[in-house]
C-alpha cells in the first residue's frame, strides 16, 4: 500500500482500496456540494472523475464553496475543480466538462461510469439526472443543503426517490447554505458512494436527514 493511501487502512481494506482505484465517479455539480465531493473522491483514492458544471465562481459562492477563492472569480467552476484534483491527487483520472445537464446530453455524460453524484442545486436538473440514471442503470447518490440543513439519500435504477422527495408542486424558497452544511452533506453522501462502489451494505431508498441546529438525525424510508 503506498503511503499516500495507508491511513485508509484498516478502515478499508487495502483491497477495497485497489477496487476504489478502478472506478469511475461522475459529479455533477462543482459548487458548494461539489466541490467537497470532488475534494473527498481524490483523497480517497477513487480512480476517474469527471466534473460537470456551466458556471464560473461569484463573490455570492466565498462563503460556502471549499473551491471558491478571490483569485479564481470569473473561474469555470469545473476547470477549477479539475485543477485541485491534479494538486491534491495526480494519480487520478480528471476531466472538466464545461456544460449545463440537459435532457440531450445527459447520457452522453454518465456513460461508463460506477456512480453518479448529485451536487446540483435545482428541481429540474435533478430529475433529468435521476432519470437518466435509472435508465441506465446507474446508481445516484443525491445530496441537497439548505441553511442549517441537509439531506442525502442513494437512489437506485426504478425506485423514483427524487420523485417522492419533489412532487410535482415542489419549490425551492430557503436559498441560504451555510458553510458547514454542505461539507456535512457531502460527506453523507462520499461514505454512501464508497460503500456502495467497494461493495458494502448501503441503505436505499433511505433518507438521511441532517438538522445542524438543533443536532436532529433522522432515517426516514421513502420506497
Amino acid at each position: 500500500m503506498e503511503s499516500r493511501y495507508e491511513r485508509n487502512i484498516p478502515a478499508l481494506s487495502e483491497a477495497e482500496c485497489t477496487i476504489l482505484k478502478e472506478k469511475r465517479v461522475l459529479v455533477v455539480g462543482c459548487g458548494g456540494l461539489g466541490g467537497h465531493l470532488i475534494d473527498m473522491l481524490a483523497r480517497i483514492g477513487i480512480g476517474a472523475i469527471r466534473a460537470v458544471d456551466s458556471d464560473v465562481f461569484e463573490a455570492s459562492n466565498l462563503n460556502r464553496q471549499l473551491l471558491c477563492e478571490v483569485p479564481l472569480l470569473g473561474v469555470s467552476k469545473a476547470q477549477a475543480a479539475a485543477e485541485r484534483v491534479r494538486r491534491v491527487n495526480p494519480e487520478v483520472d480528471v476531466e472538466a466538462i464545461v456544460t449545463l445537464l440537459t435532457e440531450d446530453n445527459v447520457r452522453t455524460l454518465l456513460k461508463g461510469f460506477d456512480a453518479v453524484l448529485d451536487g446540483l442545486d435545482n428541481i429540474q436538473s435533478r430529475k433529468i439526472l435521476a432519470k437518466a440514471c435509472s435508465e441506465a442503470g446507474i446508481p445516484c447518490i443525491y445530496g441537497a443543503v439548505s441553511g442549517w440543513v441537509c439531506q442525502a439519500a442513494v437512489s437506485m435504477p426504478g425506485d423514483h426517490l427524487i420523485d417522492l422527495l419533489y412532487p410535482e408542486e415542489a419549490t425551492l424558497k430557503d436559498k441560504s447554505v451555510l458553510s458547514f452544511t454542505p461539507s456535512m452533506c457531502a460527506s453523507m453522501q462520499i461514505s454512501l458512494c464508497v460503500k456502495l462502489l467497494v461493495g458494502r451494505p448501503v441503505e436505499t431508498g433511505t433518507l438521511y436527514y441532517f438538522d445542524l441546529l438543533h443536532q436532529e438525525f433522522e432515517t426516514i424510508p421513502m420506497v
